[in-house]
């Protein structure tokens, strides 16, 4: 689990919230947190500050101290302590799984052996699978900072596994917003939204038959620094380029430039751009082959006029369709529709 890094410091983003959660947790436990504060650079006069921030590494140090010292990797949200290495067990308990889904199910069943104050369960509907957290006892104040690290410590967790970041389709919380709300776009990548029925989020369902590409050798490394692989978002995401698709098949109306695209994705423009490229395509090359696709399609499927079938794919005119498609297939569209 997270222990001290010495990186260069990041940006104070951390609300000083969650600080006064881990000392409540102190408090609950009867210790005193002053070594912890002391060793994460956090004054008493900074931690009674209400919009207070703190960097990555911070909270890095005094939730690693704080572990340690109270011996409970929840840090006082549930009913008994969940002793060092608890998590470390959850994902030696995934890490053998063939695909991300079996790993999360798995993930699920064995956090109900650590705690039943908090139930986790995995659900596919269609293409969305979602990830929910029903609380089963009242968790006080401890509850914003329970509710969020779970579900960090969920997608931080699960992007290592499959080496993808996971784009968040919807991110709830039961709870108002928190004066420091504006923090919650940091850590989820997706749209926040809060007085929902129960935490949790929900995403794309390919996500969880892409394979797990760790081993035991790279789970030891990664739980000597754990922390930052929940506070960090990852970058590439292995499902860009079908996501892209997906969009200009469902939505080309509305996704007509690679700033819209970038918006309904929860990246910059530039990363889209950027991450295309790392995959081998372009945002050029995903518009051609879902024009193409959808050509083809109604080219075969129905006896509409071309000029219609071109207008429908987004051709300003016959002619630049044509020879588009002539491009594409080495036939003209005329020609396609002969040959069935």
């Amino acid at each position: 689990m997270p222990t001290r890094t010495t990186a260069a410091p990041r940006k104070a983003a951390t609300p000083m919230a969650f600080v006064r959660a881990i000392v409540l947790a102190y408090e609950k436990f009867g210790r005193d947190p002053a070594a912890a504060l002391a060793e994460a650079q956090i004054t008493p006069a900074a931690l009674r500050q209400p919009d207070a921030r703190i960097t990555p590494e911070q909270m890095e140090a005094i939730s690693g101290a704080a572990m340690l010292e109270l011996d409970d990797e929840a840090l006082g949200w549930f009913s008994r302590r969940l002793p060092w290495g608890s998590y470390g067990m959850l994902c030696r308990a995934s890490i053998t799984s063939p695909n991300l889904g079996v790993a999360l199910s798995r993930w699920c069943r064995h956090h109900a052996l650590l705690t039943d104050d908090v139930l986790l369960s995995l659900t596919v509907h269609g293409e969305t699978a979602t990830l929910a957290i029903e609380e089963r006892r009242r968790l006080g104040a401890l509850r914003e900072f329970c509710l969020v690290t779970l579900l960090r410590n969920v997608h931080g967790f699960s992007s290592w596994f499959i080496d993808s970041r996971i784009a968040l389709r919807e991110v709830g919380f039961p709870f108002a917003a928190p004066p420091h709300q504006n923090v919650y776009p940091l850590m989820f990548p997706g749209p926040v939204y809060f007085n929902a029925p129960c935490a949790g989020f929900s995403f794309d369902a390919q996500y969880l038959a892409l394979p797990l590409k760790r081993d035991e050798r790279a789970l030891r490394t990664m739980l000597q620094r754990a922390l930052p692989l929940i506070v960090l978002p990852y970058r590439r995401d292995r499902l860009l380029a079908q996501r892209v698709r997906e969009l200009l098949r469902t939505r080309a109306a509305a996704m007509g430039n690679a700033d819209a695209l970038a918006r309904a994705l929860h990246v910059s423009t530039r990363t889209l751009h950027r991450q295309l490229h790392e995959e081998g395509v372009s945002l050029q090359q995903l518009k051609d082959e879902v024009r193409r696709d959808q050509a083809m399609d109604q080219l075969r499927r129905s006896a509409r006029p071309v000029k219609q079938v071109a207008q429908a794919v987004g051709f300003a005119n016959e002619k630049s369709f044509a020879r588009a498609f002539r491009q594409w297939t080495g036939l003209s569209p005329s020609e396609f529709r002969r040959r069935g």
